[in-house]
């Protein structure tokens, strides 16, 4: 008899599943709206976490630059963007010396209907604003070293008198959290930077994943980087699982951020006294799951609470296809972990999207089978990835729910952490 039931994020849709109650749903806590979230803006930008209120910030500045996250990050900028640039604004900063930097990290730039989705139509046809370029060198500069490894930094930001980082915190399946530090590197950090960041050795070390900071290199690098860059201000919000505003975090670059970990940490990672014989979980929803490139992250999350030779279920649209040109280069390239690792984790051979393809080979390696659930990619693409495409979610969990004992459902996907007590 089925008595649950799930909705997957697949797109801009659901992919709806009934299921017998055996089966165990993780989901967010719930998390109120803000009844207000405009004003919420306003007092976290008059009383900010570590730091005066942007208004003194601001005082004297002639002008800002406004790091906001690209496409592929859900955050509400249509919301954030004009209460603090009105803030700036009313501080003395011309319209015309605010610009606006979108933080691209390796992604393509975000132009036309994008840049239209992504800020509104008024902020796009009112302010500066420009894509950041990881491999155009006249677009960054060294600011110092790391082991050996350049630390460039955008020149927009870098020049600015007033520096404003924003975004969302969520669970980051590197970083321990998104938002923060991570404006800055990947953000808007040169390629040979990244390189050092996202090299083999650093995806592969154990503390490089979910809802973890303390330990984990990637975070502590990424605050080093910070302290480099010196942001005067960030502007971070949480949201809920209808990607309403339920928490707005302003002020110093570390402390509001930690303050705004702590509530996605309450709220979106669940502790496990088990891991799981069968996972399935979604892609997030557009624009997350737009290529199957992000879909690292949902199935990252699965692999950390599934038994070694699992099985994984994964609703996703992949509007978009694979990926970029790099990343279906490597995965066309080889067929499994132990051919990645042979040709990729020497650092000289190091190439763009590799360590989105290394976290896909640890799955393939980690789970006995990876079913996907994609109405835009082939049983081809699937297949050379080690995957095997479905035609019907529903019909697949019911075929393969006999066989297995342990069965979980994570219908926001990446957006809710198991944390598995080993």
């Amino acid at each position: 008899m089925n008595d649950l039931n799930a909705r997957l994020l697949c797109g801009e849709r659901t992919v709806d599943l009934q299921l017998p109650e055996s089966v165990a749903i993780l989901e967010m806590k719930p998390l109120d709206r803000l009844p207000d979230p405009e004003s919420a803006v306003y007092s976290a930008l008059a009383g900010p976490i570590g730091s005066p209120p942007l208004t003194e910030i601001a005082k004297g500045k002639r002008n800002a630059c406004v790091v906001i996250s690209d496409f592929t990050r859900p955050v509400p900028n249509r919301i954030i963007l004009p209460p603090l640039l009105k803030t700036l604004e009313e501080s003395g900063i011309n319209r015309d010396e605010i610009t606006i930097l979108i933080a691209t990290g390796m992604h393509r730039p975000n132009l036309g209907d994008e840049l239209k989705y992504l800020v509104g139509r008024e902020i796009m046809n009112t302010y500066t604003i420009v894509n950041h370029y990881c491999r155009k060198p006249e677009a960054y500069r060294k600011v110092d070293e790391i082991e050996g490894a350049p630390i460039e930094i955008n020149n927009r930001y870098l020049d600015a008198d007033l520096k404003i980082l924003t975004g969302l915190i969520e669970p980051h399946f590197y970083a321990g959290f998104s938002g923060g530090r991570k404006s800055i590197l990947p953000g808007i950090s040169s390629f040979e930077t990244m390189k050092f960041m996202h090299s083999y050795k650093m995806i592969d070390h154990p503390k490089v994943t979910n809802c973890i900071l303390e330990g984990n290199p990637f975070h502590e690098y990424g605050i080093r980087v910070s302290e480099l860059a010196r942001p005067d201000f960030i502007l971070n919000v949480v949201i809920n699982r209808k990607r309403e505003i339920a928490g707005v975090f302003a002020g110093h670059y570390d402390k509001a951020h930690l303050a705004g970990c702590d509530m996605v940490y309450e709220h979106s990672a669940v502790r496990l006294d088990q891991r799981f014989d069968m996972v399935v979980t979604s892609g997030g929803g557009y624009p997350l799951d737009a290529t199957f490139y992000q879909i690292s992250k949902a199935l990252v999350c699965s692999m950390d609470i599934l038994i070694n030779g699992g099985t994984i279920i994964v609703a996703c649209e992949c509007r978009e296809g694979i990926g970029g040109p790099e990343f279906r280069d490597i995965m066309c390239s080889v067929s499994n972990r132990r051919e990645f690792s042979e040709r990729y984790s020497d650092p000289k051979d190091f190439v763009i999207d590799q360590w989105c393809a290394q976290n896909l080979y640890q799955v393939v390696d980690h789970a006995g089978s990876i079913y996907v659930y994609s109405p835009s990619l082939s049983n081809d693409e699937l297949k050379r990835m080690g995957m095997i495409k479905i035609e019907d979610v529903q019909e697949t969990v019911n075929r393969l729910l006999p066989e297995h004992k342990q069965v979980v459902v994570i219908p926001d996907g990446p957006y809710v952490v198991g944390m598995v007590k080993d």
